[in-house]
């Protein structure tokens, strides 16, 4: 099933509350292991990308940290606590 069909599914079928919950929750849960995977193939030194909440751009910076629930993302201007799910890995790290 793709995306579109997806979304159509949940918005035009009659879900009780108790479903609709279990679909948040099983989305939650997505994003989660996402963010751990990123977490786990990136590295401090790692230049990586994600969508700005505030300006809706494409911002690229280095790893600075990373932490238990977000990564410290320095863009050369500003410094961004950032949910590793929302990351990108444009280049790694050589050592």
């Amino acid at each position: 099933m793709n995306l579109k069909n997806l979304i159509m599914a949940i918005n035009n079928t009659g879900w009780t509350h108790r479903e609709l919950n279990e679909i948040a929750q099983a989305v939650t849960y997505a994003r989660a292991s996402l963010g751990h995977q990123i977490k786990r193939s990136i590295k401090v030194g790692d230049i990586v990308e994600f969508t700005s909440s505030k300006t809706g751009r494409l911002t690229q910076g280095r790893v600075r940290k990373i932490a238990i629930k977000f990564v410290t993302v320095d863009t050369g201007l500003t410094v961004w606590r950032v949910p590793a799910s929302m990351l990108s890995v444009v280049t790694k790290e050589t050592v």
